[in-house]
């Protein structure tokens, strides 16, 4: 089944309360039909450095894991002109959401994955960190719904806030005229705002990614493995940033099956293909 849904209700309760362009942020459904029991779900974010969102980041990999035995969706949130933390609301939104309706949809609401590339991977590791405590009321039944993630697909992310290793723009574009002071460099520094409930993450990364260093995935499942979470890493030899499917490379294009085959272990249940 597919379809869209409004984030919010009234988009002026969310965030900072100011709209500043006529965008409405949606979920983009891609549930499997005919199922008699519950699947695991996974919610897309596209990358795009906090300034848009990346069409070959999208429904296409929301139907990749269809094709892998889960239900999907692809969030579209919030980018420039809004800052933080309109995206981490609208993030964690869409995964209450999912859970709200978990039912309705066939999902099984303990096996949720947020997945996310680039910018829209630092958002997606957001969700289990540091959006864990941010404001996402909207005065529905849906505020009271667990927003955790139950696990986290990390993508060529942006994790870090340090020079030389960040992605200056996406830091940039999300902390708006706080992009340079001490207090939200901190915040947006992943690496250092792991948790003990922390969900489980998978992340990839290609080592000759010249947009994203390599670095950020690697500080992250470090910092996964000293608060004993439990996180996979794959780094692929070869490989521009923004890959996606990866679909004309031989050995990058692996990323999605190694990604379900960690959904599978953590218990997500999925559809026999």
């Amino acid at each position: 089944m597919d379809g869209i849904l409004n984030l919010w209700p009234d988009r002026k309760s969310a965030g900072t309360g100011k709209v500043e362009d006529d965008f409405q942020p949606y979920l983009k459904l891609a549930l499997l039909e005919g199922r008699t029991s519950p699947l695991g779900a996974v919610i897309v974010l596209p990358g795009g450095a906090y300034t848009n969102r990346a069409d070959h980041e999208d429904m296409c990999v929301a139907k990749k894991f269809n094709e892998l035995g889960f239900h999907a969706a692809v969030a579209e949130y919030r980018v420039a002109p809004y800052r933080y933390p309109a995206p981490q609301q609208d993030a964690m939104r869409s995964i209450a959401m999912m859970r709200f309706y978990a039912k309705e949809w066939g999902v099984s609401p303990e096996h949720i994955a947020v997945l996310g590339f680039s910018a829209g991977g630092h958002l997606a590791a957001c969700c289990g960190t540091v959006a864990l405590d941010v404001d996402r009321s909207a005065g529905d039944g849906i505020d009271g719904v667990s927003a955790r993630p139950d696990a986290m697909i990390l993508c060529y992310p942006v994790i870090s806030s340090v020079p030389g290793i960040t992605h200056q723009g996406s830091i940039n574009q999300l902390g708006g005229s706080r992009a340079a002071d001490r207090d939200f460099l901190e915040l947006a520094a992943l690496e250092n705002q792991v948790r003990p409930d922390t969900p489980p993450a998978f992340l990839f990364h290609t080592a000759t990614d010249q947009s994203v260093n390599v670095e950020n995935s690697v500080r992250f499942a470090r910092a996964m493995w000293k608060k004993g979470r439990r996180a996979e890493l794959h780094v692929y030899p070869e490989g521009p940033h923004g890959v996606g499917l990866a679909s004309d490379r031989m050995d990058v294009r692996t990323w999605p099956e190694l990604a379900a085959n960690f959904l599978q272990v953590l218990g997500f249940p999925r559809a026999q293909r």
